[in-house]
């Protein structure tokens, strides 16, 4: 953006006015409205692994000032591009006008002029909810090794009340509950923090570190006492056991963004086609990842990486669960009656069914 373009945007966001100088006669104009604003990365190409800023060249005091930013990669793929031409000859073929519309034009027109009427107020509870949000947006700034595209300021803040105000008057509700702060939150978190993509870390829980340790632990100590050793061997089984407790503790996966999509997406077009094609909601977790082995079974070529690529699956299905929750898993069945008590309770499935969550649309950044 040319520098008499960032001033004349930065004076319409930071003053809401315009300041117009034509044929000697300057004046200065009210522009208070919501801006849509679209830019074009340096080069014609966003590049992954560089900032958001660097990528479109804008000021820290610019894109401090807008609510919300979401990155528009265009990649190859068969089924969007199909799409997206068969679009582009319906328009030149006019045959958009034999699409059925759900809403015309001017019913839009209404709902849009109906909602701006409301007046959303914050509730107590989802005031509670907002300071909750927002420190959360500061703690990850300092602690985690993602670059935001800025720092998480007041402004956040402000942008966190605004989205919620707008998803309350959007539903026609006069009270902004703590559910329109959360998905206000999740949309400022998808924008400003999910700019970039690193490399994704899939390390084990602390719990599952922590057993691990306790059970090394017991290992070392029963051999101990099972073979009772000289004092000199003792001293050494009881040094060896922190070093490998340390060596399993930093053992940590890496994997690209780019290859953990390129899994994810594979894993879930593969439940969609055995949903659609079996007509069941769902699919075992062991025989998903028997699957995806399966599919890899050329590129394997010794039994100790098999291992590795199973743990790495498991390790990626996790993630999806736990953290993206882009799969949903169905841990629980049937019902059963526990011993002395009236209540109910669901059997635990130990190869649960995994589900793709509805709205989760693969190759979507």
């Amino acid at each position: 953006m040319e520098p008499k373009d960032q001033v004349a945007i930065h004076e319409a966001m930071e003053q809401q006015t315009i300041s117009i100088t034509k044929a000697g006669v300057k004046a200065t104009l009210n522009a208070r409205t919501s801006i849509l604003a679209a830019a074009n990365p340096i080069g014609g190409r966003y590049d992954r692994s560089r900032s958001l800023r660097q990528n479109i060249n804008f000021s820290a005091p610019i894109m401090s000032r807008f609510d919300l930013f979401f990155v528009l990669v265009d990649e190859c793929n068969e089924v969007v591009d199909y799409a997206i031409a068969r679009r582009i000859v319906d328009l030149h073929c006019r045959e958009e006008e034999s699409i059925e519309r759900m809403y015309q034009l001017d019913e839009v027109r209404r709902y849009i002029s109906f909602a701006r009427l409301f007046k959303p107020k914050l509730t107590r509870a989802a005031q509670e909810v907002m300071v909750t949000e927002y420190k959360r947006l500061r703690c990850r700034e300092g602690s985690t090794a993602l670059r935001s595209a800025w720092r998480i300021t007041v402004r956040q803040l402000e942008s966190l009340i605004r989205l919620s105000e707008a998803l309350a008057r959007l539903n026609c509700l006069e009270e902004i509950t703590p559910s329109h702060v959360k998905e206000a939150y999740r949309l400022l978190n998808k924008s400003i923090i999910r700019v970039e993509q690193p490399d994704i870390h899939l390390e084990e829980d602390e719990e599952e570190t922590q057993a691990m340790e306790e059970e090394m632990a017991d290992m070392a100590a029963a051999a101990g006492a099972a073979q009772t050793p000289p004092e000199e061997a003792m001293e050494t089984e009881v040094e060896e056991a922190p070093h490998a407790a340390a060596a399993a503790r930093k053992k940590t996966v890496r994997l690209s963004y780019d290859e953990y999509k390129r899994i994810s997406n594979m894993l879930v077009l593969h439940m969609r086609r055995e949903e659609e094609r079996e007509q069941t909601s769902g699919v075992r977790k062991n025989d998903l990842i028997n699957w995806y082995l399966t599919e890899i079974e050329a590129e394997l070529e010794s039994e100790q990486e098999l291992v590795e690529r199973k743990s790495l699956i498991e390790k990626v299905l996790d993630r999806l669960i736990q953290h993206d929750h882009v799969i949903i898993q169905l841990d629980k069945i049937g019902l059963r009656r526990l011993r002395g008590h009236d209540s109910e309770d669901l059997i635990e499935d130990h190869d649960p069914v995994l589900v793709v969550h509805p709205n989760y649309v693969p190759d979507e950044a």
